[in-house]
């Protein structure tokens, strides 16, 4: 603009030139003077320490300011929350302040971890404009704060207790006890028409010189073993979550249900060493040594060794047990070796094989193709639900029950299979 009055000759424009670079100098040093520094603004962070994996967690910021100010703030994370693995910012929050000494307000940010481990909170950064629009002050508040990301098991003992304190589920539980064909023994009962004839006990008939027969009730302390796969394909997410988490959340569940039923319940995990196993136990006790092994199973990078492990699950056990393994494989070549010894243990105990379906692979195949990716794409996913549905079958086919489930649906679910099998007395 300066050079305006000697291409156009006129010098009126000096003086037009002059008043703009006074009144923006005048405009730059009222935005300095206006703009408030780092000690005129105060703010605070708070948040809880521990986060419960998949439920909604609160951060609060509370500031204050001697003037009327608007901050930006982000929240700069580190940890396994994380889903690349490095540095993050959440969201940016707009927190007004008035300028009262005693006023003092707050903003909200809400976090849902997708993942257990350790989040790291590094800083907070804060940035305000000035009244003008001119300048902006950038504050960078370190923090380093370590929170932990825990499986809720308040959740899941609270979803168990409505299930068991449910009328249906009282009695089912009453009418699996004196079913009448079980495995333990109940009493001696006078034999009547339509009785089965091998229930007759032959001394008891003998000695009171009339038919008697053995009645029996369902075993309620029966040996169950949770048995969990650690391993790199369990660390994958399924849905938001990762399946090593949704298998701890089902098999908490499972372990409440049973315990609650009377039986004896133990944990298994491996991944490509085997880990501690607790021995099937009864009572509160067993509970809380499940519970503190579940919540520090971690995550793996390597690869599941299935020889070690189930070769280690055999030696643990002495006699028929439940077996619950929640496991995952990519196709019936790699699932070669998994399926052979998969075999070897349905010969001895009772196996009870968790598959968590995910619903992205449903609803590619679902959706009508639109375009050449789309074809290729549900060509792929069709080819790797064909596959998985050959393992499956082949999983069944020696002895072993299968319970293929959408990832919502697993904890009901799995209730529901293993109530079934104590009905109908496949231990």
């Amino acid at each position: 603009m300066s050079v305006l009055p000697t291409l156009f000759g006129a010098d009126e424009l000096w003086l037009v030139w002059l008043v703009f670079v006074v009144g923006f100098g005048l405009s730059l040093a009222a935005e300095f003077a206006l703009l408030p520094s780092a000690r005129a603004v105060d703010l605070r962070l708070t948040f809880p320490k521990v986060l419960p994996l998949g439920q909604t967690a609160t951060f609060v910021v509370a500031g204050r300011s001697s003037r009327a100010v608007v901050c930006h703030i982000e929240l700069e994370t580190r940890g396994d929350i994380d889903t690349g693995g490095g540095q993050s910012y959440l969201s940016a929050l707009s927190l007004p302040l008035d300028g009262r000494e005693d006023g003092e307000a707050h903003v909200e940010l809400p976090v849902v971890p997708a993942r257990r481990g350790e989040l790291h909170i590094v800083a907070m950064h804060a940035r305000w404009p000035g009244p003008l629009g001119l300048f902006w002050h950038e504050m960078v508040q370190e923090i380093d704060a370590t929170m932990e990301v825990v499986v809720d098991v308040s959740s899941v003992r609270g979803r168990v207790s409505r299930m068991v304190e449910n009328r249906e589920f009282q009695l089912g539980l009453k009418v699996e006890r004196y079913a009448g064909d079980g495995t333990e023994f109940e009493s001696i009962r006078e034999f009547v028409q339509g009785m089965d004839h091998r229930s007759i006990d032959w001394k008891s008939t003998a000695r009171h010189r009339a038919l008697r027969s053995r009645e029996y009730r369902a075993e309620r302390a029966q040996s169950m073993m949770v048995c969990i796969d650690s391993g790199r394909l369990m660390g994958e997410p399924l849905d938001g979550t990762p399946r090593l988490d949704r298998a701890i959340q089902a098999a908490l569940e499972l372990a409440f249900v049973s315990l609650r039923t009377g039986d004896r319940v133990g944990m298994y995990s491996f991944a490509d060493k085997p880990h501690k196993a607790l021995t099937p136990t009864a009572g509160v006790h067993a509970m809380h040594a499940i519970q503190e092994q579940l919540v520090a199973l971690d995550y793996s990078d390597k690869e599941t060794n299935f020889t070690l492990g189930m070769t280690q699950l055999l030696q643990q056990l002495r006699r028929r047990t439940l077996v619950v393994l929640f496991t995952e494989f990519l196709d019936s070549v790699t699932a070669e070796l998994m399926l052979r010894n998969l075999g070897w243990l349905a010969k001895r105990h009772l196996l009870l094989f968790v598959a968590l379906r995910d619903p992205m692979l449903d609803e590619v195949v679902a959706r009508s193709p639109e375009t050449e990716a789309d074809v290729h794409r549900a060509v792929v996913v069709d080819e790797i639900v064909t596959e998985r549905r050959l393992v499956l079958q082949r999983i069944r086919e020696s002895g072993a029950q299968v319970l293929d489930v959408d990832v919502k649906d697993l904890g009901p679910a799995l209730i529901n299979r293993y109530l079934a099998l104590k009905r109908r007395e496949l231990l």
